[in-house]
């Protein structure tokens, strides 16, 4: 996996077991980041993103009678460089119609979706036509929930500074939210903005529907026999993905 040079993403990375300080984080409730006639527009750099990084969350804002829409920024072609079990052109078939299958377990099958089909892993070099599509898309009263701009995979932090941008260019809101920070970082990194941080806490049955939409990602799940790689996604990853709150910088 790419990455930027201080925020590494291999090995098992920090234990969830080392994050339990996390549950002191402020507690945010959804109609607080999100008001009444506010749409939350969710940019996900790739297919699982937007359940990894904030299913609760959207689950809480769909339960609240949010207006909720789903930017798909790539397809997700690019997770198994190598791969012969699953090449590019699989991948982006199976990677859309996972995360239409994830949506429907987590009972947001009715949320609308742009697909933009930018290339996976070159989101940066698509920087401007991005920002270009979101500024037309955008409203003033939009608040974005996109992945953090220091995050460490290089379309995550992508995403983020385009976010960011378009946010400020339109004056609409932005949340960001951590997916691979919990990985290279640890509890207290002064490279995190923790002042920004709070949690959205999330209820048994929404966290069993986001366990359940996360399990409908089966490319990301499994190991692959044609290069001896392990999964994109391997449990202790998950782990610090499948919390009873997630984390949002504010």
């Amino acid at each position: 996996m790419q990455h930027a040079d201080d925020r590494r993403i291999e090995g098992a990375g920090t234990p969830e077991a080392d994050w339990i300080g996390l549950e002191a984080l402020p507690a945010v409730a959804p109609d607080e980041l999100i008001a009444q006639g506010q749409r939350a527009v969710i940019v996900a750099p790739h297919p699982d993103d937007e359940i990894l990084a904030c299913g609760g969350l959207m689950l809480r804002l769909l339960e609240a009678r949010r207006a909720v829409l789903l930017v798909a920024v790539t397809d997700g072609a690019g997770s198994h460089p190598g791969s012969r079990l699953w090449p590019p052109e699989r991948l982006a078939r199976e990677r859309p119609r996972e995360s239409r299958e994830a949506l429907q377990r987590l009972g947001a099958g009715a949320v609308s979706v742009q697909r933009l089909g930018l290339s996976d892993t070159r989101v940066a070099a698509q920087a401007r036509r991005l920002q270009a599509w979101l500024e037309d898309f955008l409203r003033s009263d939009d608040v974005i929930v996109t992945t953090w701009r220091g995050d460490g995979h290089p379309d995550h932090e992508a995403c983020g500074r385009v976010c960011a941008q378009a946010a400020q260019s339109i004056g609409c809101g932005l949340l960001e939210t951590p997916v691979w920070a919990w990985h290279w970082s640890w509890p207290g990194d002064p490279r995190v903005p923790w002042q920004r941080a709070r949690r959205t806490v999330l209820t048994p049955d929404q966290l069993a529907a986001k366990c359940a939409a996360i399990e409908a990602h089966s490319s990301q799940l499994g190991e692959d026999a044609s290069t001896g790689r392990g999964p994109v996604l391997p449990a202790t990853a998950l782990a610090r993905l499948l919390r009873p709150f997630e984390v949002v910088l504010q």
